[in-house]
């Protein structure tokens, strides 16, 4: 992983990790220890996890859970940098009450008490992986950091809440605090809409999509470790929001092609006519609401591949020298053998 930040930065400090098992933790727990970084993740279970790591003696295990405030302390003791990744991501769940509890619970007021913990601890830096979900939908633009909407979803509100905390804790106490919002993560190990998408394209269940121009951001999973090591290196970071994105927006037609090419298939000339689609989507979800599913799942799916969610990264371009590494094109070969 090619990644634009001073080695010698990390050599010997120690960090917290939360989330460090899961898919953008893990990148970022090894990246951190191939620049000799003393790594300590938080973890609910009591050294299995380290199972994860090579060597597994290298990364050390607080045992700890967001929902459990006395538990932060320790975890953040001695360290002088925490990335806060960890989270409940299951946004297409937002509408049940007991998910958007959740949100809350461990989205919002665990990272309110793990900002208090650090504040205590005396944390230099402190990194919070939020979401473009932080932010309301821009509808048929690509918008910058000055997009201010709120957010439509519990998932985005609890983001948000974060993100507000995040900055005000930066600006009472002098750690430099600073929120990271990447679009749609892909990668190695990705367990997201886009894996589902693939694997339809496989499948044939996915009709060829006509070009409507619309344009939806994509980031890897390594471009965004990448910009979580930038930001705690770079003093311009200090009070910052930046979206985080590849550079490259798609439209729901370049998705397809690029899949069937990844997969190996020719790309039909041909495409279904945006009225056919939704009208599919629609048969679809009427007929799963007849066994019992209210979910709109088709629609959805849909409203992902044709609609518009489109954010503009050049601003954590210029102002911390980030550089994608990947786009879909690239990733798409490895990511389609994984599947």
């Amino acid at each position: 992983m090619a990644l634009v930040v001073a080695g010698a930065f990390f050599q010997n400090r120690t960090v917290l990790v939360t989330g460090g098992t899961g898919f953008i933790g893990r990148r970022l727990v090894a990246a951190l220890l191939e620049q000799e970084a003393r790594v300590r993740v938080l973890t609910r279970g009591s050294g299995v996890e380290q199972r994860f790591f090579q060597p597994p003696s290298a990364v050390e295990t607080a045992v700890g859970d967001l929902t459990d405030p006395a538990s932060l302390t320790p975890a953040c003791a001695g360290v002088e940098t925490v990335f806060h990744i960890a989270g409940f991501a299951h946004a297409d769940a937002d509408d049940a009450p007991d998910f958007a509890a959740r949100h809350w619970a461990v989205n919002a007021q665990g990272t309110f008490d793990l900002l208090d913990a650090a504040r205590v601890a005396g944390v230099q830096r402190f990194l919070f992986l939020s979401t473009v979900k932080a932010v309301g939908d821009p509808g048929p633009r690509c918008v910058a950091e000055d997009w201010d909407a709120p957010p439509e979803t519990p998932y985005g509100r609890a983001k948000r809440a974060a993100e507000e905390r995040v900055l005000a804790v930066g600006r009472e106490s002098g750690m430099q605090t600073v929120n990271l919002r990447p679009a749609l993560v892909y990668g190695p190990g990705m367990k997201a809409n886009l894996l589902r998408l693939i694997e339809a394209v496989r499948l044939g269940w996915l009709p060829p999509l006509p070009e409507t121009g619309n344009r939806r951001s994509l980031v890897h999973v390594d471009d965004v470790v990448q910009a979580l090591l930038l930001a705690a290196v770079h003093p311009a970071a200090a009070g910052q929001t930046y979206f985080v994105t590849d550079g490259r927006p798609y439209s729901g037609r370049e998705l397809y092609r690029l899949i069937r090419l990844a997969l190996g298939r020719p790309v039909p000339r041909w495409a279904v006519p945006v009225p056919a689609l939704w009208g599919a989507a629609h048969l679809a979800d009427g007929v799963r609401g007849l066994i019992g599913r209210r979910d709109r799942k088709a629609r959805t799916m849909l409203d992902k591949l044709l609609g518009w969610a489109c954010y503009d990264s050049r601003r954590i371009v210029n102002e911390l020298g980030y550089r994608p590494v990947w786009d879909l094109e690239c990733a798409l070969p490895e990511l389609v053998a994984r599947t």
